[in-house]
């Protein structure tokens, strides 16, 4: 029906269907991005040794900074809603926004690197989303195999941006209310989508010429929106989701028990927005760059992580993969 090429190989159909490194959750791998490589790839020593390092990289991701911005989440979360302070309220939510990153992003890294020892290349899924400028930004560097497919197979089949304002605004409302049931058929992930519809929109409309004006404005809004979006996304319900934004927006002094809690993570929160930014990549490519005893470091710094995961994945029983909820 597109005019594509199809597949008639059952053996390498199998095959992409079955990939499992991509298989559950993301990348979004498209047939016609990998038809290619299932019939001829590189596939060297040193493809597989990029691939090692990407894997431990999403490992790391996962079991240090997912699993313990989860628990600070958790604990933040199941305070009664008035017992939790306004401070409190954002705080969680931030390790939640923490959380939510690096699970997904590390996964996408671990399957990546799967991908890469089997001699696959797989398209890149994050690009620091929490470092965009507008609302915009953000939805072209989080999931970004999933925006793609969106693009591709509902919004331009709808008509895309060709047949007017209307009609535009109108296939930009189906879009985000997929967008929202795909996640999960509740009325909160509808919301969700039903939001950055309506955020976006604003941004079309005026928003735009203003967060160009100002950068470290842009990424600041930015980011408060994207929290606000995920308060959505962690309830349980849309009920819960309200009752958390109230607690935001609602001035409560902050507690004792909060502050002693808040301190006590103010480094791990340091190092999981350090982590979220591209320090860490500007870092390693300083390292490494023409430098043999450089690339020997963060080989064995490698392996010393991989050892730390390894050691944290057998002494705790805290390890659910988030979005596989979704």
């Amino acid at each position: 029906y597109r005019g594509e090429r199809a597949q008639k190989s059952p053996v390498d159909f199998g095959a992409y269907i079955t990939m499992f490194p991509q298989l559950v959750a993301g990348p979004i791998v498209k047939y016609s991005q990998v038809s290619e490589q299932l019939s001829s790839r590189t596939h060297d020593v040193k493809k597989a040794a990029s691939g090692i390092g990407r894997f431990v990289c999403g490992l790391s991701k996962k079991l240090i900074f997912a699993n313990g911005a989860g628990e600070i989440w958790s604990w933040f979360s199941s305070l009664p809603r008035d017992e939790i302070s306004t401070l409190g309220a954002w705080i969680g939510i931030i390790f939640f926004a923490f959380q939510i990153y690096f699970d997904f992003s590390g996964y996408s890294d671990m399957a990546i690197g799967l991908g890469l020892i089997l001699g696959f290349d797989f398209p890149e899924n994050f690009n620091y989303p929490y470092m965009a400028t507008s609302i915009k930004d953000f939805w072209q560097r989080w999931h970004i195999s999933l925006s793609s497919w969106f693009k591709e197979y509902l919004y331009i089949p709808l008509g895309g941006n060709r047949r007017g304002a209307v009609r535009t605004t109108l296939n930009l409302l189906a879009v985000w209310a997929a967008t929202g049931l795909w996640h999960g058929a509740g009325l909160n992930f509808l919301a969700w989508g039903l939001y950055y519809f309506a955020v976006l929109s604003l941004e079309r409309i005026f928003m735009g010429n203003v967060l160009k004006k100002s950068p470290l404005f842009a990424r600041f809004y930015s980011f408060t929106l994207v929290l606000v979006g995920w308060v959505f996304f962690a309830s349980n319900g849309i009920y819960e989701a309200f009752s958390y934004l109230a607690s935001m927006f609602t001035f409560t002094s902050v507690r004792d028990f909060e502050i002693y809690h808040i301190l006590r993570n103010l480094p791990f929160l340091i190092i999981l927005a350090l982590g979220s930014t591209d320090l860490p990549k500007r870092a390693y490519h300083a390292v490494t760059k023409d430098s043999g005893r450089g690339k020997f470091a963060f080989s064995l710094s490698a392996l010393a992580v991989f050892v730390l995961c390894l050691a944290e994945l057998v002494g705790s029983s805290y390890n659910p993969f988030l979005y596989f909820r979704f």
